[in-house]
C-alpha cells in the first residue's frame, strides 16, 4: 500500500497532515505515536472509514480489513462467533462452516467455538475472533489498531505471538498501530512515527530505535526504559 499526501480534516482541525507512507507487500509496518497523534485516524482513512484528501494505491477497494482496539465493541453480541466470521468469508455459502472452523483453528481457537457468543469469551479470545473475521475476507492489507491495548497484560504476549505466526504463515501485509515501541519492535519490519498529525520519522525498526533522529521519537523511547538502553 502506498499513501501519498493523505490529509484528514474535521472542520478546522487537521488530524492528519499530508502524510506519505509505504507499507511494502508482505511486510509489517508499525505506526506509533501517543494518543491524539493521528495514527488511528490515518488507519481509518486507509480502511475507507473516514473521508480524506490524497492518494491511496496498491490495494483493491474493499480488500482492506481493520481489527480494532476493543474486540467486544466490534463484535455483534447477538451474533454467534461462527456467523460473525462467516459474514465476510469469500467462499460459497455451503463451504462457510468448514471455513469458519479453519479460521478459528488458524487463530488457535477450537472450531467448536463457532457456536459461542462474544460474552462467553475472554478479551484475548474475542480479539482472536476479530482477527479471524478480518482474515475471512482475504485482505490485501490488514490494519491492527492498538489490538493489545484493551487486553490484560497476561494475554497481550499471546496475541502478539499470534500476529507474528500469522505473518509468517500467510505472508500478511499489515499496518500495525501502537503507542508502544517495544511492541512495534517485536512484530514490525519498519516503523513510522506520528506527532500532531505529521510523520516525523520513519525507517527500518532497528534503525529508528537504535538511532532515533527526531526528539519526539527519543521521548517515546524514554517511556520504554529497556528499549532506550538496547
Amino acid at each position: 500500500m502506498n499513501i501519498s499526501e493523505l490529509t484528514v480534516r474535521f472542520g478546522s482541525f487537521t488530524a492528519v497532515d499530508a502524510v506519505s507512507l509505504e507499507v511494502p507487500e508482505g511486510s509489517v509496518t508499525g505506526l506509533v505515536g501517543e494518543s491524539g497523534s493521528g495514527k488511528s485516524t490515518l488507519a481509518r482513512a486507509a480502511a475507507g472509514l473516514t473521508p480524506y484528501r490524497g492518494t491511496i494505491s496498491g490495494v483493491t477497494r474493499g480488500r482492506v480489513q481493520m481489527v480494532f482496539q476493543d474486540p467486544y465493541s466490534s463484535l455483534n453480541p447477538r451474533m454467534s462467533i461462527g456467523d460473525a466470521i462467516a459474514e465476510g468469508a469469500r467462499v460459497p455459502r455451503a463451504q462457510r462452516p468448514a471455513e469458519v472452523g479453519r479460521l478459528l483453528e488458524l487463530v488457535s481457537l477450537p472450531a467448536t467455538y463457532a457456536s459461542k457468543y462474544p460474552r462467553e469469551l475472554s478479551g484475548g479470545q474475542r480479539q482472536r475472533v476479530a482477527i479471524a473475521r478480518a482474515l475471512a475476507a482475504e485482505p490485501e492489507l490488514l490494519i491492527a489498531d492498538e489490538i493489545t491495548s484493551a487486553l490484560d497484560v497476561s494475554v497481550q504476549g499471546a496475541v502478539l505471538n499470534l500476529i507474528r505466526d500469522l505473518r509468517s504463515e500467510l505472508g500478511l501485509t499489515m499496518l500495525f498501530i501502537s503507542h508502544n515501541l517495544a511492541v512495534v519492535r517485536y512484530v514490525c519490519d519498519a516503523v513510522a512515527v506520528m506527532h500532531h498529525g505529521r510523520l516525523v520519522e520513519s525507517g527500518p525498526v532497528e534503525d529508528v530505535i537504535g538511532a532515533p533522529r527526531h526528539e519526539y521519537t527519543r521521548t517515546l523511547l524514554d517511556a520504554v526504559p529497556r528499549l532506550a538502553r538496547a
